[in-house]
Order: structure tokens, then sequence, then C-alpha cells
């Protein structure tokens, strides 16, 4: 709901403050009193394009801006808060201030919750935000997507079950069908792929590569290839450690255990030389060790003669071969391999799956249909209530002979939303065909055939303000005071907003606003100037207001009297309702 909108050098108002709420809000004055300057504010925040010359002669910009009350779960405060806004919480309601600013030279500005924001958004927010039914306004419900979400919210509860078990099969259909014609289509691609994937594993489970396999034989190939090298080494440094038996040569291990036993027999006179001792006693064990394994290693090197070199290559030859073709090392491949069995088993299934995808397909497909024919019977049986009771209303509004029509036809192909093709038609004349919404009707017949139509639909698809301007040009009398009596209707589902020349219409008001001209003509009879107020009226000045809608003389007391008699006969309909 719009809580207040406050409007500064735009057209012939240089400052004001519309106070609303909920319920009808109507806007009243004299011709050329700048009375549209309200729905043009209210266009300026729905992000509409506006011409530099609404701004105020000599001002240098136009400013609307507007609070707004939101419940804490709307999607319109879902998206302000992404855009960056900064919202004030009160409970379960926010409080959203939304701006626009237009300069003198044609640029534009526009914040939402004090943050600089693209106009764009402003039009966004506008969609769930604001209806404005007017002359020159696009109609709401022009779209056929809107159309078709028009009449599924008004058909309801009956219609929600099925077409949310519609779309779950249309989705699985559709993505049944997407898999089974690739299928089909890449049949030969998908074939070769198999025989190329089956000699690959062919070739790798007949060498039957080991994990790390690769690194464990160049380690080994490089040791036997430099055998003697590596004998001549381990047989020098074991001989150096422990000499053969039968060598004159000192060995390392004689000499430390020579050098041992020098310290052993001194070293009750002085505990360091024992404990020196003692590591040269563990020196010598080691270097036993040592020894031992060297002989050991030496020995090793003679079992493995040039047949295992050769074995070896080879081995790594054909591990080489595996991995040019498929994966940088033996691991990889070994990985490559799991993976290309689970896609050949894929592959090989491809008949099966196709089988059964075509026996889902057709499942599936068959209820579709009949999904379909039952959302499209729910469908027409809406459609016909809603032509009905708008047509109905149409009458009331000084169209007796206008016919509203909303055609649900049958298509051959199915979609996310049924298989129907919806149209929103008017007749506005007798003898004249059905024509789409926006075409063959005047502005103000259009106002009042969207107001026929929100009337409708308010309880089943509200949005929570709407603005009609001009829904009452051309009519007066009892037509006047049924459109009064219907914007009354709407307006105890949503905020309703309306510009009006016609008393029959503000008697109906919760809130009466007057926009005022004042004049100032120089005194050399050339220049001067033109502004409005707004003022929201009391019961005494809304009497008053009325008088001068009704005959020009709000002092009247015949007139006022008059006036008197509209507010208790619309107040008497209100408590009706």
């Amino acid at each position: 709901m719009i809580e207040e909108i406050r409007i500064t050098d735009l057209g012939v108002i240089d400052g004001a403050t519309l106070p609303l709420g909920p319920g009808l809000s109507v806007v009243t004055g004299e011709t050329g009193a700048g009375k549209t300057m309200v729905v043009t504010a209210l266009g300026m925040l729905l992000g509409n394009r506006t011409d530099s010359g609404a701004v105020r002669h000599g001002a240098k910009q136009a400013v609307a801006e507007a609070t707004v009350r939101l419940p804490r779960d709307s999607a319109v405060l879902a998206r302000a808060e992404e855009a960056g806004a900064l919202v004030d919480p009160d409970g379960d309601v926010a409080e959203l201030i939304i701006a626009r600013v237009l300069s003198a030279e044609g640029r534009s500005r526009a914040a939402v919750g004090g943050r600089a924001t693209p106009v764009g958004v402003l039009a966004e927010l506008g969609e769930g935000l604001v209806a404005v039914h007017g002359q020159t306004d696009q109609l709401r419900l022009k779209g056929a997507v809107a159309q078709r979400d028009s009449l599924d919210r008004f058909a309801g509860a009956p219609l929600v079950g099925p077409l949310a078990e519609y779309r779950r099969a249309f989705d699985r259909w559709k993505e049944v069908r997407a898999t089974r014609e690739e299928l089909v289509s890449q049949s030969r691609e998908r074939l070769r792929e198999a025989e190329a994937l089956q000699l690959a594993l062919e070739e790798i489970d007949a060498v039957d590569p080991e994990p790390g396999e690769d690194d464990t034989l160049k380690s080994h190939a490089q040791r036997l290839a430099n055998v003697e090298g590596l004998r001549t080494a381990a047989t020098v440094a074991k001989g150096a450690l422990a000499a053969d038996e039968f060598s004159d040569e000192p060995d390392a291990v004689v000499l430390i255990d020579a050098a041992k036993r020098a310290l052993e027999q001194v070293e009750e006179d002085d505990p360091a030389l024992k404990d020196l001792a003692g590591r040269l006693a563990e020196i010598g064990y080691l270097m036993a060790d040592v020894s031992a394994e060297l002989a050991s290693y030496a020995s090793s090197l003679d079992s493995e003669g040039p047949e295992r070199l050769g074995e070896i290559e080879s081995r790594r030859a054909d591990l080489n071969r595996l991995i040019r073709k498929y994966a940088p090392s033996v691991d990889e491949v070994i990985a490559w391999a799991q993976r290309a069995r689970v896609r050949l088993d894929e592959l090989q299934d491809d008949s099966g799956r196709i089988d059964a995808l075509t026996a889902e397909e057709a499942e599936l497909s068959a209820a579709l249909d009949a999904l379909g024919e039952m959302i499209s019977t729910v469908r027409g049986d809406a459609a016909a209530l809603l032509s009905e009771r708008v047509s109905a209303e149409l009458a009331a509004l000084a169209m007796p002979d206008a016919r509203f029509v909303v055609e649900v036809q049958p298509t051959l192909e199915h979609s996310r939303n049924g298989r129907d093709d919806i149209r929103m038609l008017l007749r506005p004349h007798a003898g004249s065909a059905p024509r789409p919404l926006g075409k063959g009707a005047s502005g103000g017949e259009l106002s009042r055939v969207m107001l026929a139509i929100e009337v409708v639909l308010a309880e089943a698809d509200p949005v929570p303000t709407f603005v009609f301007d001009e829904v009452d040009a051309g009519v007066g009398g009892k037509a006047a005071v049924e459109i009064g009596r219907r914007l009354a209707m709407l307006a105890r589902h949503v905020q309703v907003i309306v510009v009006t020349h016609l008393p029959q219409v503000a008697a109906y008001a919760d809130r009466h606003i007057r926009v005022i001209k004042n004049s100032d003509a120089a005194a050399d009879g050339g220049a001067g100037f033109t502004a409005s107020d707004v003022v929201l009226l009391d019961g005494a000045q809304r009497v008053r207001e009325l008088a001068r809608m009704l005959a020009g003389q709000e002092h009247s007391d015949t007139a006022q009297a008059h006036a008197e008699e509209l507010l208790a006969e619309a107040q008497r309909a209100v408590a009706a309702f």
C-alpha cells in the first residue's frame, strides 16, 4: 500500500503531499488545477519515461517520492533489498521509500530505500505494486501471459492440483524426449565410440598395468644398466670396512676395535674414556652391519643378468605405449580405463534405454493429454464465469451492449502451462465483432472495462494498488453512481486511487483529496505564476467540494444539500457490501 506521495516542482505543483491509505482515495479539482500530475508522479515512480517538460517552469528539477508499506514476505520487497534498498521493518510489515528525480535538462535519477538504483528497477517494482489505467496507459492484461495467469488465478483451487501435476509430467516428458532423441540421432557416433573404447580396454587389459609400475621399473632398469659400477663400489666399500680374512690390509672394523680396546684398558681411571669406548663399540657394530649389507647387495647384483634388464625394458615399452595413447602416467591410464568401462556399459545399453525411454514417453504423453483435457475443462468453466461477471459489470458501467469474452482454444502442442490458447476479447457495441483488449474501444471505455475486470478479479488476482484516470469519461447519472460503487467494492480488497470529475464517484471515497489552483497575475498584466495546493478535505470541506462538482456553486445551500444526500447514499451502499 502507498502510504504517502510527495511531489515537488512537477507541472503546476510546486510542493505537495498526498496522504493516502487503505480503501478508496479520490483526487478532484478544477480543470487545469493539476490533478493529472498525481498520475504523472506515479508514472515517474513506476519507472515510466517522463518528458522534461513536466518540470515546473523555472525549477531545476521535479521530484516524486512515495512511502510504501509492504509485507515482509513481499516479492517486491525482496527485489528492492536485492537492489541494495535499506528497509525499515515494523513487525510483519516493512516501510520502503522510492524516489525519482527528473531534471529540466531531461536527466533522470532513481532511488529505492535510500540507495541510488537504475530507473529500470523502479519499473520492475512497479509491476508488482501498482496497476494504472487511463487513456494513455498500457492495459495490465494486454499480454497473453498476463491473461492466462489471471484466468488461472480466477479458476482457483480446482486448477492448482492438476496444473502442478501437469507441469511435473511435462518437465519429465521433455527430459525423456530429449534423451531419447539424442540416443537415436547419435546412435552411429555412439556405436563408433563404443567400438573404440572396447579396443582400448582390450589393449590396456592385455598389458594389465599395476599402480606406480612405470616409476618402479624405471628405477630398476637404471640400477641394472649400471650393475658393474654398482658392484665395484659396493665391493670396495665393503673391503674398506671389513677386509677379507686373509688380507694384510688394515680395515675400519679392525682399527675401530683396536681403538676401543685401548680405551677399555684405562677406562677405570677416567669415566670420560669409558663413555668414548662405549661409543666406539656402537660404531663397530654399525660398521659390521653396513659391511654385511654391502656384501649382500653385491651378491644380489650377480643374480640379475642382462636377460632381466631386457625383460624390464620390454615391459616399460608396453607401458609407455599406453601412456602415449591414453594418459600421462600408468596411474592415470588405470583411472581412464575405469571411466571408460562405465561409459562402455552405458553405450552398450543404448537399445534397452531407447526402448525404456520410448515407453516412458508414451506414458507421459498420455498423462499430459488427460491432464491437459482436465485443465482445459476447468479453464473453460472459469472463462465462461469470468466473461459473464465482467459483462454484467460493464452493463452497470454504462456499457449495456458491451460483451467481455474469454476464449480458451485448445492447441496441438503441449506447453508447460497446458495446451490452451487464452485470449481476452471485448465487443464494445452490439453488432461488432469481439476484438483483443486495447482495440476498438475509447480510452474511457477501456478504463471502465479494466475497472469491471479488476472488480471481478480483485479477490483472486490482487495488485496492492490500482490507479484509475478518466475512468468516468463520457458517463454521468446512474452510470456514474455505479462506477463509484464498484470502485468502492474494489477498494475492499486493494488500495484504489481515482482521479475524477464526477461527484457521484467522489462520494464513495474513504479519503477525498482536492487539488486547488492558485494564480497570481503580474501587475503589468504580463507574466505571472500558477501553482496548485493539495488538501485533504474534512467533512464540511468535502460537502463544499461535492457541491462545486455538482453545480459549480460550492456555497449554495441547495448544492450542499444535494452533496450531503450523495454522501449519505454512498455510505449506505458501502455499508451494504
